[in-house]
Order: C-alpha cells, then structure tokens, then sequence
C-alpha cells in the first residue's frame, strides 16, 4: 500500500510535469503567434496610414483639376468671344494691307 501509494504519487507527478511542459509549450507557442499578430497589425497601421495620405495627396489634385476645369468652363465663352474678335481685328488687318478701304469696316 505503502508501494502503492509511492506509485500514485510518482504517476501523479510524472502527469503533472508532463501537462505542465505542454502547457509551457503552448504559452511560447501562443507568445510567438501575438508576436507575429503585433508585428502583422503594426505593418498593417503603417500600411492604412499610407493608403490614407494616398487618399488624401488624391483628394487634394482631384480639388485642384476640378477647379482648374471649372475655370476653363466659366471663362469658355469669355476666351471664345476675345478670340473670335482677334481673328476678326486679324481678316481687318489683312483687308487694309490688301489694300481695301478701311472706311468700309467701319460700317459694319
């Protein structure tokens, strides 16, 4: 009994190093995946920080070539009637050094 109860022991022993070995092992195991995980969601921040200030570099040129578009938009009409009156100012000039009279421009 005496036996026996040293056997128990010993087996509960042996049981008890055994799970706490694996248990060990399966804290350095789990240590190592939050590792690998921290490092995985720091890249993963930077990588977010850089797609943001894409983002936002992106942003700032759409804003820039819209106004740049609305501008040219705006003052289309503007632009076409001045260089509509250029050309005609240009077919003038062209008439008088032909040799026709300016006097008749000046009825139009």
């Amino acid at each position: 009994s005496e036996e026996d109860a040293q056997k128990g022991y010993e087996d509960f022993v042996k049981e008890t190093n055994a799970s706490i070995e694996a248990k060990s092992k399966d804290i350095v195991e789990k240590s190592e995946q939050k590792a690998k995980a921290e490092v995985e969601l720091v890249e993963t921040k930077e990588s977010k920080e850089a797609v943001m200030l894409e983002l936002e570099q992106l942003s700032n040129y759409n804003a820039e070539l819209h106004q740049s578009c609305d501008f040219v938009v705006k003052n289309f009409d503007l632009r076409q009637t001045a260089r509509d009156e250029e050309v005609e100012a240009l077919r003038q000039a062209k008439a008088i050094l032909s040799g026709a009279k300016f006097e008749e421009f000046l009825q139009n």
